[in-house]
């Protein structure tokens, strides 16, 4: 085995989520291929005096539940594994990558839905446990990202295997610069949107709850996100792909939204619930190390020189108050052209931060 699974797995136990003699965790196996992992996180935390407890996830099982299950089954919240978030003191999701075209045969309203109980399953993660998710690369992962496996695990260990204390520590200073400012607004292609975060607080993603990690986030005030935006990178939720999305907003709320693809699955999920519609997050991405689109958003979000806001629940360690059982990030690509203005100062100006 790769030596460097064994010592990403104790980072994650020692620094992600800091497992004390005692604490138990839970270690989410997705798909097959994240074993290896699954070994050095296990090791790690019987090592740590940690009781471990490991569940097995995937996306084909699911796609099964998509197919064949009833209403009923498809908004079902699987009571074992919400009553692991209770149990559990800390979790780590190793989420192996699957056929991203997997679902592509089920229809939107069916897709929703079971989204719709899986963020409720999410919600008691955030609420209950000390977290952190990996996405762990694999030969689905490649292909998605349209590259070779060695090249695309290359990159997710060069992304992963920081001095996440040096770098925590220059990116929690570039969030207390950022508390100082009252109002945000984002310039680019198809995208003029502003909003006010006064009173919300940033918070650096310093490889506690991602792997690998590197945006600093806030919580944009419900009512006050206005204008319209546009992604030149296609909204990925569920295995599927939704193109060149726009999205118009007033007084806090879509009020329009176009897509070339798939755009009744993208009405359908910001129509989930009353909070669906609303911003829940806005951050910066900051890793340098992730270099290429994935069409996964756990890595996609972290590319240095790019934005993305979340649509749902919002982070109340940011100040946000926005309620949904979901939490979907789209990412906007401003490397190329686009700037980020806080209180009319430029932080962020084709790719390169003036922080």
């Amino acid at each position: 085995m790769d030596r460097r699974w064994k010592q990403l797995g104790e980072l994650l136990v020692s620094y992600s989520v800091g497992v004390k003699p005692g604490e138990k965790v839970m270690i989410a196996m997705g798909e097959v291929e994240s074993l290896p992992l699954v070994r050095g996180v296990h090791e790690a935390v019987i090592r740590a005096g940690g009781l471990p407890q490991v569940q097995f996830l995937s996306e084909t099982l699911r796609h099964q539940l998509l197919k064949h299950g009833s209403k009923d089954q498809l908004s079902w919240v699987p009571e074992v594994e919400a009553w692991g978030m209770e149990w559990a003191d800390a979790y780590i999701g190793l989420r192996g990558a699957a056929n991203i075209h997997e679902h592509d045969d089920i229809p939107a309203d069916r897709l929703s839905m079971n989204q719709g109980a899986m963020g409720k399953v999410s919600r008691l993660r955030w609420e209950k446990t000390r977290w952190c998710l990996v996405r762990v690369p694999n030969a689905a992962f490649a292909q998605s990202a349209e590259t070779d496996e060695e090249t695309i695990t290359e990159m997710f260990f060069n992304a992963s295997l920081l001095d996440w204390n040096r770098e925590g520590e220059k990116l929690r200073e570039w969030a207390r610069r950022l508390d100082a400012g009252s109002t945000v607004r984002v310039l680019g292609d198809g995208t003029d949107l502003s909003f006010s975060v006064k009173g919300r607080r940033w918070l650096a993603g310093d490889g506690r709850i991602n792997m690998p990690d590197g945006e600093i986030m806030t919580a944009p005030v419900e009512d006050s996100v206005n204008g319209a935006i546009s992604f030149e990178f296609p909204g990925v939720l569920s295995g599927r792909l939704i193109r060149n999305i726009s999205l118009l907003f007033k007084d806090g709320r879509v009020v329009e939204a176009a897509s070339s693809t798939n755009r009744d699955f993208l009405r359908s999920v910001i129509a989930t619930d009353d909070g669906s519609c609303r911003v829940g997050e806005f951050a910066f991405g900051t890793n340098m190390g992730v270099d290429r689109f994935c069409n996964d958003i756990l890595i996609d979000e972290k590319i240095g020189g790019t934005v993305h806001l979340a649509l749902g629940r919002s982070y109340p360690e940011c100040g946000g108050k926005n309620n949904s059982a979901i939490h979907w990030d789209i990412v906007k690509d401003l490397r190329a052209g686009g700037s980020v203005q806080v209180d009319g100062r430029t932080v962020l100006e084709n790719g390169k931060f003036l922080l």
